[in-house]
């Protein structure tokens, strides 16, 4: 690698040094034409890297190919061996607390970047108490392409890999000897299927050339009932094959309540199946919530931090400020785990959700905690909010309205027809708060005001915030 010479502008394969100043990877580095911010894929605020010049756009830099040369004060030692490589919880090497500060940070920032100003302080992020061990469902991925890392030994089968895919190259496989951030059993269960798979010698999926029997290995479980779900996403039925593979992962677990063979026949890379066979247990697993109790099956959306959801299902919770006669409507309501949180405190709940297996799960669910003053309505929510603003509507206007929309925001034009649907309070729950602040931004054109911000960790070890924005009109 080639320094720059004297004034010319960093081009591709050159070698800067710079510092790490943000949770996202940015930093500073000086070249001989200025200084340069630069994105890497390693290193936690304060760290010193060397770096190789991948692109340039104007002033800033992508770069490839670090090196430590100075340890930031942040750095701790990460308990994963795969910390480095995987992109699952990449941020492991940066001290916890500096993560809640810089999460704090890029809160602030995502308002600040919609234009939203004179707004009350961003409150501090709430953490997890436990920041291992806390994610209750993992998609794991079978792949006969392995990314083999740099600090391998020579030799290592490269047509066999079983965990998470390398950040940046999708047909590349990490094969995960362990793994810091599922529940413990998962890990377990997961190194019996890699045994399982190499000893019966099973074919993996091949994601280029779409052949293969294992394509995934997805694990769920309930934190608070101990039950644990097993699903294998398999290319075909194959009775033969699946069986001996099925019986031996029974056998070495028997904490395993259900066991699931999913089979998807297409060439998406998902974990989900066109059809399912349970061949253990019941189907699904059950889980408690604040005194609830949900069902969850394969195909069931369920928050993957329990413990922390449980805060943030609170937060909401308080934030509705509910004095037993409002009338709520819950956007985007999954299955119903926040609709039914809040119906015991008010007078109806009338929740709207495109997917039909999500909301079959939440009229079951209300049916099971005996519920009964909560509506679903399954279909496009844009759709289904403007039949209540027809004026023929016999549907009650809400008091309340509660959004948890997608990562990609709401609909442009959901943001008119919650001013139009006029509720005293909103309260915004946003996991990707780039687009959540523009939504945001528009609601207060429109006559909201920004009452408080609170931010929640449900992914430690990520760059991923939840925030609880509560605006009144």
């Amino acid at each position: 690698m080639d320094s720059p010479s004297s004034t010319r502008k960093p081009r591709r394969g050159d070698r800067l040094e710079g510092m790490i100043l943000r949770y996202d990877r940015r930093g500073l580095a000086h070249g001989s034409s200025g200084d340069y911010t630069f994105s890497l894929r390693t290193g936690v605020p304060g760290d010193r890297l060397g770096f190789q010049v991948h692109k340039r756009r104007r002033h800033h830099l992508d770069g490839r190919s670090a090196e430590l040369i100075e340890e930031g004060a942040a750095r701790v030692q990460a308990p994963c061996r795969h910390s480095e490589s995987c992109g699952g919880c990449a941020f492991q090497s940066c001290d916890y607390g500096v993560q809640l500060e810089q999460k704090h940070l890029l809160v602030s920032e995502a308002l600040s970047a919609a234009g939203l100003t004179d707004l009350p302080e961003v409150e501090a992020v709430l953490g997890c108490e436990n920041p291992w061990r806390y994610r209750n469902k993992m998609e794991f991925t079978f792949g006969n392409r392995r990314w083999v890392a740099p600090h391998e030994p020579e030799g290592v089968d490269a047509d066999f890999a079983v965990g998470l895919h390398a950040p940046g190259l999708y047909l590349k496989v990490i094969d995960l000897a362990e793994c810091h951030i599922v529940f413990e059993q998962g890990e377990a269960i997961l190194g019996t299927a890699r045994e399982l798979a190499r000893e019966q010698q099973l074919p993996l999926w091949d994601i280029r050339e779409h052949v293969g029997f294992l394509r995934h290995l997805v694990l769920r479980h309930g934190v608070h009932t101990g039950e644990v779900m097993v699903n294998v996403v398999t290319s075909e039925e194959n009775c033969a094959l699946f069986e001996p593979f099925a019986r031996g992962l029974l056998e070495a677990h028997p904490e395993i309540t259900t066991l699931i063979q999913s089979i998807n026949e297409g060439v998406a890379d998902v974990a989900v199946g066109e059809r399912e066979i349970v061949l253990h247990g019941p189907g699904y697993i059950e889980e408690e919530l604040l005194g609830l109790r949900f069902r969850i099956s394969a195909r069931s959306f369920f928050q993957t931090n329990t413990l922390q959801a449980e805060r943030l299902f609170e937060i909401v919770r308080e934030e509705a400020a509910l004095n037993g006669d409002e009338v709520v409507y819950d956007l985007y309501s999954g299955a119903g785990t926040i609709a039914l949180m809040v119906a015991p405190a008010v007078r109806e709940v009338l929740a709207f959700e495109q997917v039909a297996d999500a909301v079959a799960d939440a009229r079951l669910n209300a049916e099971r905690n005996e519920v009964r003053n909560v509506r679903f309505f399954e279909g496009d929510v844009l759709t289904e909010i403007d039949a209540t603003l027809a004026p023929d509507s016999v549907l009650a206007r809400p008091d309340v309205v509660l959004v948890d929309p997608p990562r990609a925001g709401l609909h442009p034009k959901m943001v008119g027809k919650l001013l139009e649907l006029a509720p005293e309070r909103l309260v915004y729950v946003s996991c990707n708060l780039h687009n959540g602040a523009q939504d945001i931004a528009h609601l207060i054109e429109g006559g909201y005001r920004i009452q408080r911000i609170r931010p929640v960790d449900l992914f430690p070890h990520t760059p991923h915030v939840e925030c609880v924005v509560t605006l009144t009109r």
